[in-house]
């Protein structure tokens, strides 16, 4: 069985797993909207995610309120049974105006859904603001513990780029394999692992990431 490396030491540990791969036969950009679903192969891969975190010992189980981060957070929780799965909108999709467009708009846009758009909507700053809130929170309530949030790519690609230095600007989301910070953007049922060692407001973590998916076909 595959097992995951993550640093153990006395601080506190939050692994941000992003949700399995979703059904979308219109190939719409979905964002927020609701109803969308695990497809077969996102469910597989949460299962193996969830097989990979099976023997860790997680103390707390957070999801963004979406369907797909529930429905991946479920299978981590049947190994995991006595943890109650608790939702924040701390950590949910990015707010933005191509919802419900087709995805080759966005792709055409190199994966930006910040610049040009309107104030109403999020810029990455935003997003990071939120993110950090909840991981300042669970840190402070789970100290010395490890907990695991079930969230999306761009919330966790933004806390990489601010936990290594780096500003969360949508130039540098596109960078982000030139800096030197992860070789892919967070994979579906990938599983980020940012480590503290204070409690320091303003601490940097470090930074351990896995994809199960890569492993599992070894």
């Amino acid at each position: 069985m595959v097992t995951i490396e993550i640093p153990r030491h006395t601080g506190t540990r939050i692994s941000l797993v992003r949700h399995g791969r979703v059904q979308n036969p219109s190939h719409i950009f979905y964002g927020r909207l609701p109803g969308f679903s695990l497809s077969k192969k996102g469910c597989r891969e949460a299962a193996e995610t969830a097989l990979v975190l099976k023997n860790l010992k997680i103390e707390e189980l957070f999801s963004s309120p979406l369907l797909r981060c529930r429905q991946s957070a479920t299978e981590i929780r049947h190994y995991h049974s006595r943890l109650r799965l608790r939702q924040s909108r701390l950590i949910t999709e990015v707010h933005t105006p191509f919802q419900g467009q087709p995805s080759k708009v966005v792709r055409l846009r190199g994966g930006d859904v910040y610049t040009g758009i309107g104030t109403e909507y999020e810029q990455p700053e935003d997003i990071l603001k939120r993110v950090q809130k909840f991981i300042f929170r669970t840190r402070r309530t789970c100290a010395g513990k490890h907990v695991v949030a079930v969230t999306h790519g761009d919330v966790i690609l933004f806390m990489v780029l601010w936990a290594s230095n780096f500003a969360a600007t949508p130039k540098n989301k596109k960078r982000f394999i030139r800096l030197g910070i992860l070789k892919e953007y967070p994979a579906t049922s990938s599983i980020t692992t940012l480590s503290y060692t204070t409690d320091l407001k303003d601490e940097r973590p470090s930074i351990a990431y896995f994809n199960p998916a890569i492993h599992m076909t070894r």
